[in-house]
């Protein structure tokens, strides 16, 4: 039932979101909109229909840190694709270090 019901929240948000991405301008920016923010959304909803206040901030401060690291893994890639011309596996394999670092780092952070 899980399932369906994220199933369900995650399709309206992202319809909702492509909507918002065919408005913008450019058309780059249709991808910020597109589905990982809409599962997000629908998993926090779940957990908010099922589990404590507790529980959806952890999943919420896990999402954020796991965003930021993500933003770091990305910067990277793209500043040695292009200002180092690596080839694109060689730039995501050594990403993924900055990206674990980065992850485990926040993960350390006190909550609070």
């Amino acid at each position: 039932m899980d399932y369906a019901l994220r199933f369900l929240i995650g399709g309206t948000i992202v319809s909702l979101f492509s909507v918002v991405a065919d408005i913008l301008r450019p058309k780059s920016f249709a991808g910020l909109f597109g589905a990982a923010p809409s599962v997000a959304l629908a998993t926090l909803a779940l957990a908010f229909a099922s589990h404590d206040r507790g529980y959806v901030a952890i999943e919420a401060r896990s999402m954020m840190l796991g965003a930021a690291a993500l933003a770091a893994y990305s910067f990277t890639v793209c500043q040695l694709l292009m200002r180092f011309n690596w080839s694109a596996l060689r730039s995501t394999l050594a990403a993924l270090a900055v990206w674990l670092v980065i992850a485990i780092g926040l993960e350390q952070l006190p909550m609070g």
